[in-house]
């Protein structure tokens, strides 16, 4: 499958299942403290430095987006699925989502105080790992924190049904080091690192790694 094909099918799949993984997991960081402290953690660090716009990248139906308000973040969501920003509008009016891409961002340079990617690579190959988080390091203000969510493995594997629906994804999991060198090599400083042990639904560990773009 070709990388425009790969899009294609990601972006269907997920207008597919918008209404049911909303569903399934609006409250999802409800039973995972772990989760919540690395989310909780980013957002102090982005009131510490005074604040400003925080894109949740690849945002999905928003509800972390809407976790990030709550925790006084002005946090906006960017998904590739117009299926999910439409649930994620319905679902909180009072929050900003835009149908975008990753590879793309139509996002002026360093205009970001903090970004956010929350499960959001997880159907990207390497070669477009490195591409997207040239991408967010693009966007993000010096010294800038971004945090990256993910799952642990050295793996690819295929995913045909989810959420209740027949779905097209390749799911992609990655050892941390190797996810901390390909952000390290577009200019990215780790700061924080975290692998818990898989959840009630969970197949692998998860991974989080908070970094800061270079002042």
């Amino acid at each position: 499958m070709t990388g425009s094909a790969r899009v294609t099918a990601t972006r269907t799949s997920y207008d597919t299942v918008a209404a049911s993984y909303q569903r399934l997991l609006a409250d999802d960081l409800a039973t995972a403290p772990l989760d919540r402290a690395m989310l909780v953690a980013f957002a102090e660090e982005v009131r510490g430095a005074g604040g400003g716009p925080v894109g949740d990248l690849g945002c999905g139906t928003g509800r972390v987006t809407r976790f990030l308000r709550d925790l006084g973040v002005d946090a906006f969501g960017v998904d590739l699925s117009p299926g999910m920003i439409e649930v994620a509008r319905a679902s909180y009016p009072g929050l900003r989502f835009e149908v975008g891409s990753m590879t793309g961002l139509a996002l002026a340079d360093g205009s970001l105080a903090g970004a956010l990617s929350w499960y959001s690579t997880v159907h990207m190959a390497p070669e477009e790992l490195a591409v997207v988080f040239g991408e967010f390091h693009r966007v993000l203000a010096p010294g800038a924190p971004l945090l990256v969510a993910f799952k642990i493995g050295d793996e690819r594997v295929r995913l045909e049904r989810a959420y209740g629906h027949e779905v097209d994804l390749d799911v992609y999991r990655y050892p941390a080091e190797r996810v901390a060198s390909l952000l390290a090599a577009v200019g990215f400083t780790v700061t924080a690192r975290l692998v818990r042990e898989p959840g009630p639904e969970q197949a692998t560990p998860q991974g989080f790694l908070q970094a800061r773009r270079a002042e």
